[in-house]
C-alpha cells in the first residue's frame, strides 16, 4: 500500500501540434490545480484494490467520485493529505476489497509514515486477518514497490 499526491491540473513537458501553428501554449491550462491524495494497494500477482482518495475539502460528498473507477471511495481533509483517521477508513476499504479473514490472512506492506501508526487502524487490521509490515525509515523511496513500479512512471 502506498499513497501519492496528484494535482488536478497537469503541465505537459511537450505539446504535439500540426506544423506551422505558433501559439500552442495557450491550449494548456493556466490554473494551478489542487492536490488529491490517491492510495492503492497492489498484490504480488498484480491485482489491485479500488482507489481510495483524500480530497482537499472540509466535508466529503459522493459526487467527488464521479468518473472514478467503480468501487472507489474517499474522504476529505482540508489539506488533501492522509491523516490517522483517514488511514483507518482506508483500512476498512482494504479489508472490504481483499476479503481477508483470520483463517485467510494477507500481508500488507507499508511505508513508515506517521499516519500509518494509528493504534485503532492497526488493531482493526490485525483483528481482520491483516499482518502489517513496514519498511525501515528513510528506505521506502528505494524499497516501496509502488513508488518504484507504479507511481514513478505515472
Amino acid at each position: 500500500m502506498d499513497e501519492t499526491g496528484i494535482t488536478t491540473v497537469q503541465k505537459p513537458d511537450r505539446v504535439v501540434a500540426r506544423k506551422g501553428f505558433k501559439q500552442i501554449g495557450q491550449v494548456t491550462s493556466a490554473e494551478r490545480g489542487t492536490l488529491v491524495t490517491l492510495a492503492i494497494s497492489v498484490s504480488a500477482r498484480g491485482n489491485s484494490t479500488h482507489p481510495f482518495f483524500v480530497f482537499p475539502r472540509v466535508h466529503f460528498k459522493d459526487h467527488f467520485l464521479n468518473g472514478a473507477p467503480t468501487g472507489s471511495t474517499g474522504c476529505a481533509n482540508i489539506s488533501g493529505w492522509m491523516k490517522e483517521e483517514h488511514f483507518l477508513e482506508f483500512a476498512k476499504h482494504f479489508v472490504r476489497n481483499v476479503k481477508c479473514t483470520r483463517e485467510r490472512p494477507v500481508l500488507l506492506l507499508l511505508d513508515n509514515h506517521d499516519t500509518h501508526l494509528s493504534i485503532e487502524a492497526l488493531n482493526f487490521l490485525k483483528n481482520n486477518g491483516v499482518c502489517v509490515l513496514s519498511f525501515p525509515p528513510h528506505c521506502s523511496h528505494k524499497l516501496q514497490p509502488l513508488d518504484r513500479s507504479v507511481y514513478g512512471p505515472f
